[in-house]
C-alpha cells in the first residue's frame, strides 16, 4: 500500500472512531444593538471558527463582575438574538460570579455582568454561564456513533493526561462540524493539546 493510501485509510478510520477536541476559551455573544452600543458598529470578522458560519470578531470587551474583571475577552459572531457570556468556573471566581453550568442559549435566571467596549457599555441582567461540555455532530455523525440530539454521554479524552469526562451533551444539527468543546478548566485538567481526539462512550 502506498503511503498516501495508508494516510487516507488512517484518516478515514480516525473519523469513524474519534472526534477532535477543541478548547473553548472565555467569550461573549452580543445582539446587533449591543454591538452598536459597545463598538459603534456591527461585528467585524477576524477569522472563521471551526463551526460553519461562526467567527472570531476583531472586537473585544471587558467583562465586569461584583469582585473583578476580565479584560480583552473575545467576541464571537455573528450577532445573536440574546447576549451570552461563557466563562470557566475559575473565571467566575475572578469575577465574583457563581456561573451555572448550562447549555448554550439556556441563560434564563443566570447571573448578569457589565460589558465594556471601545464605544460604550452594556449591563446584562442575565446571561453569564459556564458552558456544559458538549459534542457538535451532524446527523450522519450521530448515526455513525449511535447517539441522538441532547443525549448525555461520556467521553474518553486521549490527551496528555487521559481522563473520562461525564455529563457530555450531544448536539446534532445539519450545519455543525464534528468537534468536542471543553472549556479551559477542563482542557487544562486533561493536558489538552491541539489535535487531540476523544471517543464517545455510551
Amino acid at each position: 500500500m502506498e503511503p498516501r493510501e495508508l494516510d487516507s485509510l488512517v484518516e478515514a478510520l480516525t473519523g469513524r472512531l474519534f472526534v477532535e477536541i477543541e478548547a473553548s476559551g472565555r467569550h461573549v455573544h452580543v445582539t446587533a444593538q449591543q454591538a452598536k452600543t459597545l463598538f459603534g458598529h456591527s461585528l467585524t470578522e477576524r477569522r472563521p471558527l471551526s463551526q460553519p458560519g461562526q467567527f472570531l470578531a476583531n472586537e473585544r470587551v471587558t467583562v465586569i463582575g461584583p469582585k473583578g474583571e476580565l479584560r480583552n475577552v473575545a467576541v464571537l459572531g455573528p450577532e445573536r438574538g440574546e447576549a451570552q457570556v461563557e466563562i470557566s468556573l475559575t473565571d467566575g471566581k475572578t469575577l465574583g460570579i457563581d456561573a451555572p453550568v448550562r447549555q448554550s442559549g439556556d441563560v434564563q435566571g443566570s447571573p448578569g455582568a457589565v460589558l465594556v467596549g471601545e464605544n460604550g457599555r452594556v449591563t446584562l441582567s442575565e446571561g453569564v454561564i459556564a458552558a456544559q461540555r458538549h459534542i457538535h455532530l451532524r446527523p450522519q455523525d450521530a448515526r455513525r456513533f449511535g447517539v441522538r440530539d441532547k443525549q448525555v454521554v461520556r467521553l474518553q479524552a486521549y490527551t496528555h493526561r487521559p481522563v473520562v469526562f461525564g455529563g457530555v451533551v450531544v448536539r446534532v444539527r445539519e450545519d455543525f462540524a464534528p468537534y468536542v468543546h471543553l472549556d479551559f478548566d477542563e482542557a487544562n485538567a486533561c493536558g489538552f493539546r491541539k489535535g487531540d481526539l476523544g471517543r464517545i462512550l455510551l
